[in-house]
């Protein structure tokens, strides 16, 4: 008998690609997609080779979820419905509901399923936060100075939280939470790519943050990986960090997109992401605006070490295939250097002998 697996948020790009890549897996006999509206592509049988696909359109808020892990005698739990943004309603007190409260349905269904052996969560590297007294690379083991105050990333650390005490009641259970760095690639759909594909990146003055990326083949490699039993000499329960090696500027994002930047004071940006986000143009929330002052890196040796997945793509390899499937932007590449260079020094000019008191001659 082969393993019947449930996927949760199939409805988005990442959990519709994963239920297809299930499906072409000889060890699996049935995949069970589940989410809250119908996917906008249906998953395709490519051959006859592929397992059987069946969807359900449920709100996980909802104990319908349980009925259908009986029904199906479900053995394998893929939660991918923890997002940022929502389906349907885009009101964050709804968010919210669907990331926390649909996460504690679907583990309250999976404690009363005997059958469930193993279970998958997608989290995100978020849940460190972005402080500006952070420490330089955040482990596995590291415990945040500032927890996140809200959106996606507390959702994040609640929906963790919960995950922690389902497996100390089902220690039967093998349960793996991936924190994932911030997804890119060319079919991404994540607030960051929206970020990114705006004609001018407005920014924050004197901040050029450090970033991490995790290519969507990477995340859909990991979590295949995730799903099944581990390899020989591997482990693939626990917490792991998923990320590609290496760091990104936020400058060095904007030259390769040939984006211009736009340098403003905290307050000014923080008045135009709460414009952006009531005028739908971007989510451009409070989370995303710390990281995109502070940065955030984490260690990734526990993914290659333990789990035993170095992934394909390191962070400058994962952003150039995204930023390669994106509009040409206003400026090349090489000229908007030489203008960013440019402001940079006339800024210095202007701001910086006034901002030295005038000294009385000697």
């Amino acid at each position: 008998m082969g393993k019947v697996v449930l996927v949760t948020g199939v409805a988005r790009q990442l959990g519709a690609r994963f239920a297809a890549e299930l499906r072409s897996r000889p060890d699996v006999d049935l995949v069970v997609g589940v989410d809250v509206l119908p996917p906008r592509e249906a998953v395709e049988e490519q051959d006859g080779t592929a397992a059987p696909y069946r969807f359900h359109q449920l709100d996980l808020r909802r104990p319908a979820v349980a009925r259908v892990i009986a029904e199906h005698g479900v053995d394998t739990v893929v939660h991918l419905a923890v997002s940022a943004t929502g389906l349907g309603s885009t009101n964050r007190s709804s968010v919210k509901e669907s990331n926390v409260i649909g996460t504690m349905q679907l583990l309250g269904a999976c404690q009363k399923a005997p059958g469930v052996r193993r279970l998958v969560v997608k989290s995100t590297t978020g849940v460190y936060g972005s402080a500006p007294r952070d420490p330089a690379v955040f482990t596995e083991r590291t415990q945040p100075k500032n927890l996140p105050g809200g959106g996606f990333a507390k959702d994040a650390v609640e929906v963790e939280g919960y995950v922690r005490g389902f497996a100390r009641r089902r220690p039967d259970v093998a349960v793996t939470v991936l924190r994932f760095a911030n997804i890119v690639g060319p079919g991404a759909d994540t607030p960051l790519s929206e970020y990114f594909a705006l004609p001018v990146l407005p920014t924050v003055l004197g901040y050029d943050p450090r970033l991490q990326f995790a290519h969507e083949a990477d995340v859909l490699a990991v979590l295949s990986r995730a799903a099944d039993e581990p390899e020989p000499g591997t482990v693939n329960t626990g917490t792991f960090n998923v990320a590609g090696e290496g760091v990104l500027l936020l400058s060095q994002c904007a030259r390769r997109l040939g984006r211009p930047m736009l340098p403003l004071l905290l307050p000014a940006i923080s008045w135009m992401a709460g414009l952006a986000r009531q005028t739908r143009i971007v989510d451009f929330s409070p989370e995303q605006l710390r990281l995109l002052t502070h940065g955030r890196v984490v260690d990734t040796t526990r993914l290659r070490e333990t789990f035993g997945y170095r992934p394909r793509y390191t962070t400058p390899e994962a952003f150039a295939d995204f930023a390669a499937a994106q509009s040409a932007g206003l400026l090349p590449p090489e000229r908007l250097a030489a203008v960013t260079d440019g402001l940079a020094a006339l800024l210095g000019r202007e701001h910086g002998p006034a901002a030295r008191p005038n000294r009385p001659r000697s």
